[in-house]
């Protein structure tokens, strides 16, 4: 059995700033990371249940119905103590998003750098933003009003379609000359598109409809905030630091 510390919790939930922590079969939470939890008011998800409160041993269901104790190693939690293959859409769905944070953090990173310390910020609010899409999806929580960098969702959309209207300069394609924060941000865009699409094979009706229309909104927005970073940073409209 593995002991998830209050140090271990800290690193899992940010420091505290995001949630859920999620404890999986076969882990257990210390008392001093319970507290610390409780204290911060970061939510705990038992997906297989909270074996530590009932000592039973948790029994998993599969979408099929059928009932396992143990949890075979190709398979992992869909919500609850609900089993699904990994290779199932809305568990690649997650992992499109684990890669977006990966990138988003990259080109932070490459936006600091580069003396873009605003765009970095910015950046930050991404996140935050794609950080809670696995929560929407564990915990069937809508998306909720999307605003983002002081755009809201019909902002979004006309600014990126018309950036010399409103930012005085046109569409581009991306060119090896161009920046490097340029091309950071251009890689976050491409996949934010790919999780985009992700969503779609995810939550996809048999009628060819969305089960969370919102969560493709939001990605789908996203994507054209991303286009704007660019077109901005294309401009000269961030303010640059050189050190």
């Amino acid at each position: 059995m593995a002991l998830l510390t209050e140090e271990d919790v800290r690193r899992m939930s940010g420091g505290g700033t995001r949630g859920p922590v999620v404890v999986r079969a076969g882990e257990v939470l210390t008392p001093a990371a319970r507290d610390w939890l409780k204290e911060k008011g970061v939510e705990v998800v038992y997906p297989q249940g909270n074996s530590e409160e009932t000592g039973e041993r948790p029994k998993y269901c599969t979408l099929s119905g059928a009932v396992l104790v143990e949890k075979p190693e190709h398979m992992t939690h869909l919500k609850g103590n609900i089993l699904v293959d990994k290779d199932h859409p809305r568990i690649a769905f997650r992992g499109c998003i684990d890669s977006l944070e990966a990138e988003i953090l990259l080109a932070q990173q490459t936006c600091a750098r580069a003396g873009y310390p605003a765009l970095a910020q910015e950046l930050e609010e991404v996140l935050t933003f794609v950080r809670r899409f696995i929560r929407f999806d564990v915990l069937d929580e809508p998306v909720g009003e999307i605003a983002l960098c002081g755009y809201g969702p019909a902002e979004l959309r006309e600014y990126s379609h018309y950036p010399e209207k409103y930012l005085g300069q046109p569409h581009f394609m991306p060119h090896y000359t161009d920046s490097p924060a340029i091309l950071a941000v251009n890689k976050v865009r491409t996949v934010v598109r790919r999780t985009e699409l992700a969503a779609y094979a995810a939550f996809r009706d048999a009628d060819g409809g969305v089960k969370r229309p919102d969560m493709i909104l939001g990605l789908n927005r996203l994507s054209s905030l991303m286009w704007i970073m660019m077109i901005k940073l294309k401009a000269g409209k961030y303010p640059r630091e050189v050190k």
